[in-house]
């Protein structure tokens, strides 16, 4: 007779559920992402639900009699199930790569080996597919991210220092919404000028199809050909064999990857470029999210409120802004939200309370 299986304690069985709740939610986040994805995408996506029932099936097995008695998947499976049906976008497969990259598995001797494995390939599946999504984001969305950042720390850091000194609540509010001004058009003016200057170099540096045009014309016993080659790094057999085959001497093209593939070429730019995001692109972003990030410290000043109480309202307002800005960096990033957002924190709070210290300072010494 075969051993009956040791009857499962209620612990194993709450915890049993729990993890077949979040691996059925799991499936439906991929699936849910599959059905706003097309090609190799797709296929990967339902790969890795497919994945997540096997696991379903391993806790059903070892429930038995008490895997009809459903729980809810944890807050996060659900949240994520939600972004995945309405959104199915970049955050979600970040969202996701951290949940996979949290997976109890490896500490539970439940589960088997092999499933703690799949979840540490999950994570890098699910890495791969948000990379894609993160090359297209890291252009114009550093220059927004950045952009709100700097304008959250500089004005609320500009509005306490002012408002310290003890001056009137309209030259509070004037001297806000002209640094709001001041640092969007010049952040605006630096990313063009930046990203302008960069795609330029890139498009400086490509190799031209010149030599094509050239080459009947040479001259064949000093052929500056060979120098074109030997620039891009080719050897000197490599860069005599190359302009040999461009002369017409040579009538093979004995190695395809030492000569410009235009196709290719193309391609590489694009994807160079994509990455950098455009110069108009990069400008708009980072002149709207620095405005919206320097009109929150200045809120309470439009709203009529002055003094202590203002720049109080004022800071609490920006913490929380960062504390936001922060988390998606480092829900993007594949970081620790929580940590990034506190850093965030930490670091405008404390330029502003360094200023605000300097305006204590002077006004008093005005005073």
């Amino acid at each position: 007779m075969t051993p009956q299986a040791p009857t499962p304690t209620p612990a194993q069985i709450k915890r049993w559920r729990k993890y077949l709740a979040d691996e059925v939610a799991e499936g439906a986040v991929y699936r849910e992402l599959a059905n706003k994805r097309q090609g190799e995408e797709r296929a990967v996506l339902l790969g890795l639900a497919e994945a997540e029932t096997r696991h379903e099936e391993h806790w059903r097995t070892l429930l038995g009699e008490h895997a009809g008695k459903a729980m809810s998947p944890s807050i996060r499976r659900t949240m994520l199930r939600f972004l995945a049906r309405h959104f199915g976008s970049v955050f979600v497969l970040a969202l996701a790569q951290r949940a996979e990259g949290n997976s109890p598995y490896a500490g539970d001797t439940d589960a088997s080996r092999q499933m703690a494995a799949d979840e540490l390939v999950h994570e890098e599946v699910v890495r791969g597919l948000a990379t894609r999504g993160r090359n297209q984001l890291s252009g114009n969305f550093r220059a927004a991210v950045f952009g709100a950042n700097d304008g959250l720390v500089s004005n609320l850091a500009l509005v306490m220092g002012i408002g310290a000194t003890g001056v009137a609540t309209s030259m509070v509010l004037f001297s806000g919404i002209a640094g709001l001004l001041a640092g969007a058009l010049s952040m605006a003016a630096g990313e063009y000028v930046s990203v302008r200057s960069q795609r330029e170099l890139l498009s400086a540096s490509k190799p031209t199809q010149v030599t094509l045009a050239a080459a009947p014309d040479l001259d064949l016993d000093a052929n500056e050909l060979v120098l074109v080659y030997k620039a891009r790094g080719m050897s000197d057999e490599d860069a005599a064999h190359r302009a040999a085959e461009r002369m017409g001497i040579y009538s093979c093209d004995c190695n395809p990857s030492l000569s410009l593939q235009p196709e290719l070429a193309d391609i590489a730019e694009a994807q160079e470029h994509e990455e950098i995001g455009s110069a108009m692109g990069a400008a708009s972003s980072s002149f709207c999210f620095f405005a919206s990030g320097a009109v929150i410290p200045i809120l309470p000043f439009i709203f009529g409120m002055g003094g202590t109480p203002a720049i109080m309202l004022s800071a609490l307002l920006v913490g929380i802004a960062l504390l936001l800005t922060g988390g998606v960096v480092g829900l993007l990033s594949g970081a620790s939200p929580t940590k990034r957002g506190l850093r965030q924190l930490a670091i405008g709070l404390g330029a502003a309370g360094v200023t605000y210290a300097l305006g204590l300072l002077f006004g008093g010494s005005v005073a």
